[in-house]
């Protein structure tokens, strides 16, 4: 049980993050290609975890005016409301839909704070090479990329919303720099998620002396 589990790099073997490739490590210091596709080898990526960090610091701070600048305006025969997704997701909901408002707090509330709570987690425990827990870290990553497109679903709507009243005689829809800003922080969180290097999460273990024989 104390034994240590032998990794690819202690047989020599490199994988390549993008076609998935294994094969010979090149000799250290030399770098090296993948044969099949000419992506660069790396054992593992350079700078995980500061850049995963880095990208979730942008998407903190474009989450502030994704959330309190409007995300579209409708002008109607009974004037002109801007809409934040807050206020959006109150009136879907006081308006008997939801469903649809179910959805667009799952996905412009829950998804992306849920995002950047995993991966910062993901990111700090890599850090301090930490091994608790490595099974269910290593899920929550795998369900954290799955689930993390999801969080467009509320810039779908609302460029639906615009392109098909935008040619309406009663009502338009424009989009807002809240889009915007909610767009950039959907974009930072999946750059954070394909900065992180899961094989971290299995950090190499220590050799093990054998215990001397007893006399």
């Amino acid at each position: 049980m104390n034994a240590r589990v032998p990794i690819a790099a202690d047989r020599g073997l490199i994988g390549c993050d993008v076609c998935a490739l294994v094969l010979r490590a090149p000799n250290p210091g030399l770098g090296g290609c993948c044969p099949r596709c000419g992506n660069t080898l790396h054992a593992r990526k350079p700078f995980s975890v500061q850049r995963t960090l880095s990208w979730l610091a942008v998407s903190l701070v474009l989450y502030v005016p994704a959330n309190l600048l409007p995300v579209m305006t409708t002008t109607s025969v009974l004037g002109r409301a801007s809409h934040t997704i807050g206020s959006g997701i109150v009136e879907l909901w006081s308006t008997g839909s939801h469903e649809l408002a179910l959805i667009v707090f799952i996905a412009s509330i829950v998804v992306p704070l849920g995002k950047m709570g995993s991966l910062a987690l993901l990111a700090f425990t890599a850090q301090r090479r930490s091994r608790w827990r490595q099974r269910e870290r290593a899920g929550l990553y795998r369900l954290v990329d799955t689930v993390g497109h999801w969080s467009m679903l509320d810039v779908f709507v609302v460029v639906l919303l615009v392109g098909m009243l935008q040619f309406g005689v009663l009502a338009t829809v424009e989009p807002e720099p809240g889009l915007l800003a909610f767009g950039a922080v959907v974009v930072a969180t999946m750059l954070a998620a394909s900065s992180f290097d899961p094989r971290l999460i299995w950090p190499a273990q220590p050799e093990v002396p054998e215990s001397a024989p007893r006399g």
